[in-house]
């Protein structure tokens, strides 16, 4: 734990434009400056920074942080990494973590700790501090015996992997044998060393508890997560076995429907290429590095799921799916397909590329070069045209039966669908297909038609969605109206329940830190509730208010906020009168509602 205190003065110290501006340039946009997002691909510069708020948000992904967090975001550091960063460039020292109600978390990750100011789980930070060690140590050691396999060298020369390719992806060798980790750490291998190994899915242990290597003459590519830790590995054999690849079973640190292989590294060529390639296998990644194609990434010997488009479409606008043209390849790209359209925004492009039969990219892209593979680039199906392709060959399009089935296959689907272009779009083309109009289309599956959002340049600020969104906003552009809040109103409200319980910890916040923030909380709540239940909803709250300026009538949003509040408590309070039996109210109960029917 480092203290609130030392994290509130460490971003009172520091200049969020300066610490950015280092990575990124930036320019002067009002009282704002801005740039293009470092997290996504655009033309149009939608990422802005906030010297009064020491806030940045990016108005196309929804990126938006501290400094802390931009630099745990762009250059995969962990939070004490991040801090110690910026505590040097001030001159300031890290104080030896502690423990106590005004702390904030080191090294968990958002979500899997409660509000900032409760005790959080040390020993699990620890075990997994322990895991990572050993994670790394079985790195360097697969690495070093890489250097003594004459079969594995000659393994990866016939496939024409070099050294320096070998060693940007830092590919290593686990030696054939059952002990050899245990052997590599020698007085170290303990039965608790051995207990973190098997956590860690390095080694297996039997039913007589003893342990033995999970992974035996194979090559080995270690999988780095977004902070740049290496969270598991996959394995290759040689030449024969099965199975070919074999990886790191799930554990606390590893989650294949979580990771890419290759992401980590990848993004800033993604960003540079505006798109990314997703590719099924470790050989992929690495003969299209080698090839100069260095924007590819690969899911984990798992089908693709929604959290990897999630993360995929936070680094750029084009997603590349590529997969070999046979049957396998179809189905791996359909299950792509069925994570993707629930996570697609208007403006995000998700294709596919089919090689030719007994092709992969490894065998392509060495055969053709990277010229010719990136011609086919240009080719590739998107993922509206996939969906129909797809749906059309399984149904009779030329019957009356088999149009209306094309419209229910394709229901679960369009169901899914939030971008309001693309739905639309969507719904045109199963018209088209089946015949019918789009009102016949939209009334069978139920679906109704999504508007799109209205343009960000409307002269009047829309009223947020509730008064405590509306209050946290108030709250975090100015503090100090703490001391107008009723907190009598602030009671339990099964409607917004999360809402009012993240009012109400933003609250007990600035009670305890009264000083904090010269110009905005927002800086230092960040850091505070990064591992708190409440951290997303505090974080849209306080990028909604860097639109506002000093002309703002900060009094009149309070006081509307208040009277919106009000409202809905007297409307719950007359519904909770109107529900009792009229004997069973109180002569005070009868006057309240008397007075206030009207």
């Amino acid at each position: 734990m480092i203290s609130q205190s030392f994290i509130q003065e460490l971003l009172d110290r520091v200049d969020i434009v300066d610490v950015i501006d280092r990575h990124i340039p930036l320019k002067k946009a009002g009282a704002n400056y801005t740039a293009c997002c470092p997290f996504h691909s655009e033309k149009t510069p939608s990422f802005t920074v906030s010297p009064t708020k020491q806030f940045y948000h990016c108005f196309g992904c929804s990126a938006h942080g501290n400094a802390i967090g931009f630099l745990i975001e762009y250059n995969g550091l962990t939070f004490l990494e991040a801090v110690a960063d910026l505590a040097a460039r001030v001159g300031m020292q890290v104080p030896p973590q502690q423990s106590g109600s005004h702390s904030t978390t080191v090294e968990s990750e958002p979500g899997l700790g409660e509000a900032g100011g409760e005790p959080h789980r040390n020993d699990s930070e620890s075990v997994s501090k322990q895991l990572i060690e050993v994670t790394h140590d079985a790195a360097r050691f697969y690495r070093q015996q890489l250097r003594h396999s004459d079969s594995a060298i000659a393994y990866l020369k016939m496939r024409g992997i070099t050294g320096a390719t070998a060693g940007h992806f830092a590919i290593g060798y686990a030696p054939t044998g059952w002990h050899n980790l245990e052997g590599a750490f020698g007085a170290q291998a303990g039965k608790a060393r051995q207990a973190l190994l098997a956590k860690a899915g390095l080694v297996i242990e039997n039913a007589d508890g003893k342990y033995y290597d999970r992974f035996r003459d194979r090559i080995m590519f270690p999988i780095v997560n977004l902070k740049g830790v290496i969270v598991g590995f996959g394995g290759r054999v040689l030449e024969h076995g099965e199975p070919k690849y074999l990886n790191s079973p799930e554990t606390p640190l590893f989650q294949k429907g979580r990771e890419l292989y290759n992401l980590c590294a990848a993004r800033r060529a993604i960003r540079q290429a505006g798109r990314v390639l997703v590719v099924e296998g470790y050989m992929d990644v690495v003969a299209l590095y080698q090839h100069g194609i260095e924007y590819a990434v690969a899911a984990l010997g798992t089908a693709t799921t929604p959290y990897h488009i999630q993360k995929l479409v936070r680094q750029t606008d084009n997603v590349v799916f590529c997969f070999d043209g046979d049957a396998a390849g179809k189905k791996a790209a359909w299950r792509a397909l069925e994570a993707s359209v629930a996570q697609l925004k208007d403006g995000k492009n998700i294709s596919f590329l089919f090689l030719p039969e007994g092709e992969d990219p490894d065998s392509y892209v060495g055969k053709f070069g990277r010229e010719a593979f990136e011609e086919l680039l240009e080719q590739t199906l998107p993922l509206s045209v996939f969906l129909f392709r797809e749906l059309s060959a399984r149904v009779d399009l030329k019957t009356s039966e088999g149009r209306a089935k094309l419209v229910q296959d394709a229901r679960p689907l369009l169901a899914q669908v939030a971008a309001p272009g693309l739905a639309l779009m969507l719904l045109k083309r199963l018209a088209e297909l089946s015949g019918l109009s789009q009102n016949e289309v939209e009334g069978l599956l139920k679906i109704r038609r999504v508007s799109a959002s209205p343009s960000r340049g409307r002269a009047t600020r829309p009223q947020p969605a509730s008064p405590y969104q509306w209050l946290m906003q108030v709250l975090l552009y100015e503090p100090k109206y703490i001391e107008k809040l009723n907190r009598e109103l602030l009671a339990h409200d099964h409607e917004s329940a999360e809402e009012v319980a993240a009012l109400r910890a933003l609250v007990e916040f600035i009670d305890s830190n009264p000083h904090v923030g010269k110009n905005s909380a927002m800086p230092s709540v960040i850091a505070y509730f990064r591992s708190s239940s409440h951290r997303v909803l505090l974080e849209n709250a306080g990028s909604k208010t860097l639109g506002w300026d000093s002309d703002i009538d900060l009094e009149a949003e309070f006081t509307g906020a208040m009277a919106r509040l009000s409202e809905i408590r007297r409307k719950q309070r007359m519904s909770m009168l109107h529900g009792k039996a009229l004997s069973a109210l109180t002569p005070e109960e009868k006057q309240e509602l008397q007075r206030t029917a009207y």
